[in-house]
């Protein structure tokens, strides 16, 4: 069985309150920085991956899209696989050093 997912994401299913009005909110997406202003954070992490060592980048400061294509051209880069959750950028495998290199030639310029 597949569980139904609530649309609007807010939890709410039901009050007994008769004075009770949802107001959903309103979250504004922070503009993204330019790739000089970005200050990513690189390291390796095995953290409940079975073991298996993936590639973080955190720290980028912008719009969802923006990440997903970020996160896009460095797996494209690296020639596998990976994802964008919560802000940060996983890549597989042990690609660090590359990554960092791509992120600076691409202006990153305060990677570490």
């Amino acid at each position: 069985m597949s569980k139904k997912k609530n649309s609007s994401g807010n939890g709410i299913v039901y009050s007994t309150d008769p004075n009770f009005s949802f107001e959903p909110e309103h979250t504004e997406e922070q503009e993204t920085l330019s790739p000089a202003d970005q200050q990513l954070r690189v390291k390796l992490d095995t953290k409940q991956r079975g073991g298996k060592v993936v590639t973080l980048v955190d720290g980028f400061v912008g719009k969802d899209e923006d990440i997903e294509k970020l996160g896009k051209e460095l797996k494209t880069k690296c020639g596998t696989g990976g994802s964008v959750k919560d802000g940060q950028i996983l890549v597989q495998g042990d690609y660090k050093e590359k990554v960092i290199k791509w992120l600076q030639d691409w202006g990153y310029k305060k990677t570490k």
